[in-house]
């Protein structure tokens, strides 16, 4: 099985689309297949203007991932669908994390820097007034 997939990861070096046929043959399956994985949407092909399936090398990657459920893991297509689903959700918040990180990384980097430099943004320390003692409080003072 490995062997398979890497000498059809292999037979996809070259950019562009493939037809059904090509695809079917390349991984070994029935173009019925690839047809009940895009009705059940876990294959989104583009079409020409003559309604030709066109699968692109992101699409053989993701068929490469549907193959592997089912031919490694044995699982079924309502379970491949719901493994996708995760995945993908799963790839947006890894995107946003990292946005996140970069934020922060960010804003350290920005007070870091205001903060050896006293030019900017520097923090004028509070100065306390001290109040003298008036003379009521030191009557009160030393009558204890």
């Amino acid at each position: 099985m490995v062997k398979d997939a890497t000498e059809a990861m292999t037979k996809r070096k070259s950019k562009g689309a493939y037809m059904i046929s090509a695809v079917a043959e390349m991984y070994e399956i029935h173009p019925q297949t690839l047809r009940l994985y895009e009705r059940e949407g876990l294959l989104k092909p583009s079409r020409t203007e003559g309604n030709t399936r066109l699968y692109t090398d992101e699409d053989l990657q993701r068929l490469e991932f549907i193959l592997s459920l089912a031919r490694d893991l044995g699982v079924n297509i309502s379970g491949m669908a719901i493994i996708l689903q995760m995945r993908e959700r799963m790839e947006e918040m890894q995107r946003q994390i990292q946005e996140f990180v970069q934020y922060i990384q960010q804003e350290v980097l920005t007070r870091a820097s205001a903060a050896a430099d006293p030019s900017k943004g520097a923090m004028v320390p509070l100065r306390r007034t001290i109040v003298p003692p008036t003379e009521s409080s030191r009557r009160k003072d030393s009558s204890k």
